[in-house]
């Protein structure tokens, strides 16, 4: 698909997420124009659009995925809506990057990717891992052999509960209608995803899901053992009421070790013959910057985008695995 020297956005859902992680990062790249965005409450999409500087603001999705001048549409709403919206924009005939996981559920995702694939649209999710630097480099030891051959992963992902847990305050992160695996859909499927594109698709996946607290709907512990098609194993467990917060990823070889996390901005540390090296590679401010920029390089056909509706599908597929739902 051909698309001009200069795509217009809009986005649907201009809450927190776009504030400075997304938002900004289509206004500053070059190629990219930021030119409506679209709110429910229209007092606030008008405020973000005030605020942001962007031309026009809607509080109908429909209005701004069929304005003639809105090449492009990021959808940065709660999941549980991202079906209904992609598909509106599918049937408009335009490209689209949908805010991670793709879908509540693997039978969504589908859906979602099928309607694009059968209009040969560009459909990207944004796991921006993919394009960050600092998991960049660890993707370079990797594919370097610094560790030798890749024998296993584990990840071990705890924090305490929040205030808004405990205070039973309403969070659609928590609600099973809107994410099932509550903290799980919105943390882990970062990891999952960043380990598909680091050790190939996963192939053998089990899990157990449980709700330990009781604080809400969704499940708050969950603990998965998989394979991946190499041959690698690996192992993972994400529980939300502990006592500390931790976040480590390792990953073992025959000749060594890497490890680092995947939400704190902590050191990645590679162990081998050759001794210990730490490295500290800052995100940028804008973290979904070097993602929108790799969009733009795709649509404009100059390099293929790492994140796209077929990876993110086979993320789905591996969670909904992971949660007992195929």
């Amino acid at each position: 698909m051909s698309m001009k020297s200069k795509i217009r956005w809009g986005i649907i859902g201009c809450g927190d997420v776009t504030e400075v992680k997304s938002g900004p990062a289509y206004q500053n790249t070059e190629g990219f124009e930021l030119i409506a965005v679209m709110r429910r409450d229209a007092a606030k999409a008008e405020d973000y659009a005030r605020r942001h500087g962007v031309p026009k603001f809607y509080s109908d999705a429909d209005k701004l995925i069929n304005d003639d001048e809105v090449d492009a549409v990021y959808i940065a709403t709660p999941p549980d809506s991202h079906a209904a919206y992609a598909l509106k924009v599918a049937a408009a005939g335009k490209p689209c990057c949908i805010e991670k996981p793709m879908a509540p559920s693997y039978a969504e995702s589908i859906e979602i990717q099928k309607a694009f694939e059968e209009k040969d649209l560009p459909l990207f999710v944004a796991y921006y891992r993919r394009s960050l630097p600092r998991f960049l480099k660890i993707k370079q030891w990797l594919d370097a052999n610094e560790i030798g051959e890749i024998r296993h992963i584990r990840w071990f992902l705890a924090k305490p509960p929040s205030e808004i847990d405990t205070s039973g305050e309403y969070n659609w992160r928590t609600d099973t209608k809107v994410a099932p695996g509550g903290y799980f859909d919105d943390l882990a499927s970062h990891g999952l995803d960043l380990f598909a594109y680091y050790l190939g698709d996963f192939e053998e996946v089990y899990g157990i899901a449980k709700n330990q607290q009781g604080l809400y709907s969704a499940h708050d512990a969950v603990t998965a053992a998989w394979s991946h098609k190499r041959g690698v194993t690996g192992d993972a467990a994400w529980n939300f009421g502990c006592d500390e917060r931790i976040d480590l990823v390792e990953i073992f070889g025959s000749e060594g070790k890497i490890s680092f996390s995947l939400f704190d901005e902590n050191e990645i540390i590679l162990k081998n013959v050759k001794g210990e090296q730490k490295l500290f590679i800052e995100h940028p401010k804008h973290v979904q910057q070097f993602h929108v920029e790799s969009l733009r390089d795709d649509l404009l056909g100059n390099t293929t985008h790492p994140s796209t509706g077929k990876t993110a599908l086979h993320a789905s597929w591996v969670m909904d695995k992971i949660l007992g739902n195929i």
